[in-house]
C-alpha cells in the first residue's frame, strides 16, 4: 500500500507540471492584461486622459515584466512556486499566500461539509430506495434525485436568494458572519452565526450530492442484490438485513468509491457557482475576479491549488477502493 501511495505521489508531479503549463497558456491567450485594467481605472475613476492612462499601463507592464516572453514569465512564476513564494497579487496588493490562507480554509470547509453530508445522506437514501424498489418511497426518492441532478446549481441559488432576501427579509447574505460577529473571537455564538450564513450554500451543494449518490447507490445495490453470492447467503439462512449490510452494500460501494476521484472537480465547480452568486469570499470568487481583471499570478496559483486538491481526492479514492476491495490490495502486492 505504501509503495502504491508513493507511486501515485510521484506520478502526480508531471501531471501538475503539465496542468500549470496549460493553465498559464490559456490564461495568457485572452486579450488584455492587468495593465489594461490599471489604465481603465485611471480613466474611469481618476478621469485621466487616454495618453496618461496608456503611459501608466505601459509603465506597469515594464515594472512587472508583463512584456517578457511568455516562457520567461512562466518559469519565473514556477520558480517562485517551488520556493514557496507565490508572488504578489496586483489587485489585492498583498502576497498571494495571504489570499490563499484567507480563502482556502472556508472553501475547503464548505466543500468537505457538502461532500460528507451528500455522501452519507445519499448513500443511505439509495439503500432505502433499492430495498423498497417500485414502492412509493422509491418513486418519491427517484423524483427528488432526478430533480436534484437536472436543476442547475446557479438557478437553485438564485431562487434561494430571492426567497431569503425578498420574501423572508434576511440581511447580510454575502458574508460569513454578521457585522457584529466579524471581529469577535471564536465562540459557540460565532459558530452558530456562521451556520446561519452558509447553510444556503451548503443546501445547494448537498441537494446535488444527495441526488447523484442516491441514484448511483440505488443502481449499484440493485445489481448486487441479483448476484449469485447474495442468493447463496440467503439460502444459507442469513437474514435479509444482514445479507444487505454485510455482503451487498460493501460491494455496491465500489463504483461509488471510484467516483470520489472525480467528485472534487464537481464540488469545486459547484462552490464557484454558488459562492459567486451569494458573494461569499472564497477561492471561487477570487478565481473569477482575477480572471476578469487579468491578475494572472493569482489565477494560475489558485488553479494549481485546485489541481492539487483534485489529485489528492483521486489518491484518497484509490486508497478507499483498496480498503473496500481486497483484490486491489492483492494486485498491489504482486
Amino acid at each position: 500500500m505504501l509503495r502504491f501511495l508513493g507511486y501515485r505521489l510521484l506520478a502526480a508531479i508531471p501531471v501538475l507540471f503539465v496542468m500549470t503549463v496549460i493553465t498559464f497558456v490559456i490564461i495568457h491567450s485572452t486579450p488584455g492584461d492587468y495593465a489594461d485594467y490599471v489604465g481603465m481605472q485611471l480613466k474611469v475613476q481618476g478621469h485621466a486622459s487616454n495618453e496618461i492612462a496608456d503611459a501608466a499601463a505601459k509603465q506597469f507592464r515594464i515594472d512587472h515584466g508583463l512584456n517578457d516572453p511568455l516562457i520567461l514569465q512562466y518559469f519565473r512564476w514556477l520558480g517562485d512556486v517551488v520556493t514557496g513564494n507565490f508572488g504578489t497579487s496586483y489587485f489585492f496588493n498583498r502576497p498571494i499566500s495571504e489570499v490563499i490562507a484567507q480563502r482556502l480554509p472556508p472553501s475547503l470547509g464548505l466543500v468537505l461539509t457538502v461532500h460528507i453530508l451528500g455522501t452519507i445522506i445519499g448513500v443511505t437514501l439509495g439503500i432505502v430506495a433499492a430495498v423498497k424498489q417500485y414502492s412509493w418511497v422509491d418513486s418519491l426518492l427517484s423524483f427528488v434525485g432526478f430533480l436534484g441532478i437536472t436543476t442547475p446549481k446557479f438557478l437553485f441559488a438564485l431562487v434561494l436568494i430571492y426567497i431569503l432576501a425578498f420574501k423572508i427579509g434576511v440581511q447580510e447574505l454575502g458574508s460569513f458572519y454578521s457585522s457584529y460577529w466579524t471581529y469577535q473571537p471564536m465562540s459557540l455564538g460565532k459558530i452558530w452565526n456562521l451556520i446561519l450564513h452558509v447553510w444556503p450554500i451548503i443546501l445547494v451543494g448537498v441537494l446535488n450530492g444527495i441526488s447523484y449518490n442516491m441514484r448511483m447507490m440505488r443502481g449499484n445495490l440493485l445489481d448486487t442484490l441479483n448476484a449469485q453470492y447474495v442468493e447463496t447467503a440467503r439460502a444459507k439462512g442469513l437474514s435479509y438485513g444482514a445479507t444487505i449490510l454485510k455482503h451487498a452494500v460493501p460491494n455496491a460501494l465500489h463504483p461509488l468509491a471510484a467516483y470520489q476521484s472525480a467528485v472534487m472537480r464537481y464540488l469545486i465547480e459547484g462552490e464557484i457557482e454558488t459562492s459567486v452568486i451569494f458573494g461569499i469570499p472564497t477561492i471561487g470568487v477570487a478565481i473569477v475576479l482575477s480572471m476578469g481583471i487579468g491578475d494572472v499570478l493569482v489565477t494560475a496559483t489558485l488553479m494549481l491549488m485546485l489541481g492539487t486538491l483534485q489529485i489528492i481526492g483521486s489518491i484518497i479514492s484509490d486508497l478507499l477502493l483498496a480498503w473496500l476491495d481486497p483484490r486491489v490490495r492483492l494486485g498491489d502486492q504482486t
